[in-house]
């Protein structure tokens, strides 16, 4: 038996699903108490008791994955992103990092354009007025009418633009490497350098990934680039955006707003100023919340976890064949 830690927060709730299953593939299984991710001291109450995980953002760190020699073998990323796993030090140790490319493209995608049409059409503002007895007619525009500027133009990056194009917009793209020509053609994305962007584009999609080169893509200096009166949305990670120089942004008037799925800690601190911001749009990192999407990556997740342990398992189909004979 190969004693394994699940602790990716989404999948918890369903254990008793997957808990036969596991059991099956010849899996013990451990369950932590988990809030929101593990950190490295929680992780470390752990080294040396499983052989393999299926982890959701917990911190993997290279004295983490030390800590947990000789016995890991395989970390399941319950998802895409794996930046909180410590990826040299998994290499040098022999671990190997499985996860789940083009996870939550869809539902990631189509919560931009829910943020952009909230800000366009005023939903949450008349929301409230209504609520607090007034009959105001707070104006509002169309998308057609504005320019969408998408800094990271991956997987979610082109389905954001894709959808945009749509509604009519003025579509400009960012990236480090450069962005196919075929894609930029049919879709009519003017592909421009992070300053022209933050310039030009009256919304500003972050859907890049979290490396040393985007931490604090977006600081006092980029924010000062912004045209004025832009609406930031960030649906990749916290630390791409430095908190407190975005906060001086909102209060200033350089952005209009904000739509926030992620954050530099999360949860999010109660004594944030963001919380108190009426042009701020706030969510749980949950902009992949889709239980369709969810039940490909549970799956995905127990084969890469199975496939890390040298357990044959043959394709997703024939381990979900696993939870009928349960």
């Amino acid at each position: 038996m190969k004693d394994v830690l699940i602790s990716a927060p989404y999948m918890l709730p369903f254990m008793q699903r997957f808990t036969p299953v596991l059991e099956q593939l010849g899996m013990r299984v451990i369950i932590p108490e988990v809030h929101e991710r593990l950190s490295e001291e929680e992780l470390l109450a752990y080294a040396g008791q499983f052989d393999g995980t299926i982890c959701g953002d917990d911190r993997y760190t290279r004295r983490v994955i030390q800590a947990c020699q000789p016995r890991l073998k395989v970390i399941s990323k319950w998802g895409t992103g794996i930046d909180s796993i410590d990826q040299e030090a998994a290499a040098e140790f022999g671990v190997g990092v499985r996860n789940t490319p083009n996870a939550f493209t869809v539902p990631v995608a189509e919560s931009v354009l829910g943020y952009m049409l909230s800000f366009a059409r005023c939903f949450n503002a008349m929301d409230s007025a209504m609520k607090a007895g007034e009959w105001k007619k707070i104006p509002g525009y169309t998308l057609s009418e504005k320019t969408l500027g998408v800094v990271g133009v991956g997987n979610v990056g082109k389905a954001v633009l894709r959808r945009a194009r749509a509604f009519g917009m003025k579509l400009l793209g960012n990236d480090i490497v450069e962005i196919a020509p075929d894609f930029l053609l049919e879709n009519s994305v003017e592909s421009v350098s992070l300053r022209a962007l933050l310039e030009r584009a009256d919304f500003i999609s972050l859907n890049c990934s979290l490396t040393p080169s985007s931490f604090h893509l977006m600081n006092a200096d980029s924010f000062g680039w912004c045209k004025p009166g832009a609406v930031l949305i960030n649906t990749s990670r916290g630390p791409v955006v430095e908190e407190p120089a975005l906060v001086r942004a909102l209060q200033s008037g350089r952005l209009a707003g904000a739509a926030l799925d992620v954050f530099e800690v999360e949860p999010l601190p109660a004594e944030s100023p963001l919380l108190g911001m009426e042009n701020v749009l706030l969510a749980p990192h949950n902009s992949n919340s889709s239980p369709f999407y969810w039940e490909r990556v549970h799956w995905n997740s127990i084969r890469n976890l199975a496939l890390g342990l040298d357990i044959p398992v043959g394709d997703i189909a024939s381990i979900k064949a696993l939870e009928q004979q349960a």
